[in-house]
């Protein structure tokens, strides 16, 4: 009877299973280009109510183009809000960059962010799994399993425009999610997921608060 329904499974899957699980492989739902608006709302919806679930249940290989896709809808969302943003701001006097300048930075932001986006996927994930190679060692599930904790941990990026507390929210988020997404697919446990994650966030920090004081100390200087 096992054998039965494991064939089964592998010739096509239970009826009435999602196809965008069988397709992937995967025990979970995810995002796939075919099916844009429903499989969006449902992986979103899955990495804020059970991200555990998510990522345990995710397909370590077979796709990069879903991933990515995932994660530059994700980013261009939030550059386009928080630029609209810029735009209605200039219109009533607040902001020095004026209207024109305001739109400017929104056909800006359509532009780059996306390219800039997918830049920074494939380095902020080959740098996780060297970490991940080194501590978690040779037992682990590719750098494609790596990559696809990183575009979909980028899902952070839709509360990344709202003001002040947007940005931190974001990284707090994303940290979390990357640990447990790390964890759960190199199958490994939270503390060495934590140090994977945990050690390129630290780094990025000092070097963004050393960046701050040296230009601190330029202004102080060009001030006097």
């Amino acid at each position: 009877m096992h054998t039965e329904q494991q064939n089964h499974g592998e010739m096509g899957g239970h009826p009435g299973e999602d196809p965008r699980r069988a397709s992937t492989g995967s025990a979970t739902a995810e995002f796939t280009y075919t099916n844009p608006v429903e499989s969006f709302v449902d992986t979103l919806r899955d990495l804020v109510t059970r991200p555990v679930a998510f990522f345990r249940d995710m397909a370590r290989r077979g796709d990069f183009v879903n991933p990515v896709i995932f994660a530059l809808v994700c980013a261009v969302i939030s550059a386009s809000i928080g630029s609209f943003l810029g735009v209605l701001y200039a219109t009533v006097g607040i902001g020095d960059t004026g209207l024109g300048g305001a739109i400017g930075a929104l056909v800006a932001s359509m532009f780059f962010t996306p390219i800039i986006s997918a830049i920074a996927l494939f380095i902020c994930a080959g740098i996780l799994h060297l970490l991940v190679a080194l501590v978690v060692k040779p037992a682990n599930a590719g750098f494609e399993a790596t990559f696809r904790v990183v575009s979909y941990s980028n899902v952070v990026q839709l509360v990344g425009w709202v003001p002040v507390l947007g940005p931190l929210v974001a990284v707090v988020a994303s940290i979390v999610l990357s640990v447990i997404g790390v964890r759960e697919v190199h199958e490994t446990t939270t503390g060495k997921a934590a140090l994977v994650v945990l050690i390129p966030a630290a780094v990025g920090l000092l070097i963004a608060l050393l960046l701050i004081a040296l230009v601190g100390t330029v202004l102080l200087f060009a001030l006097q």
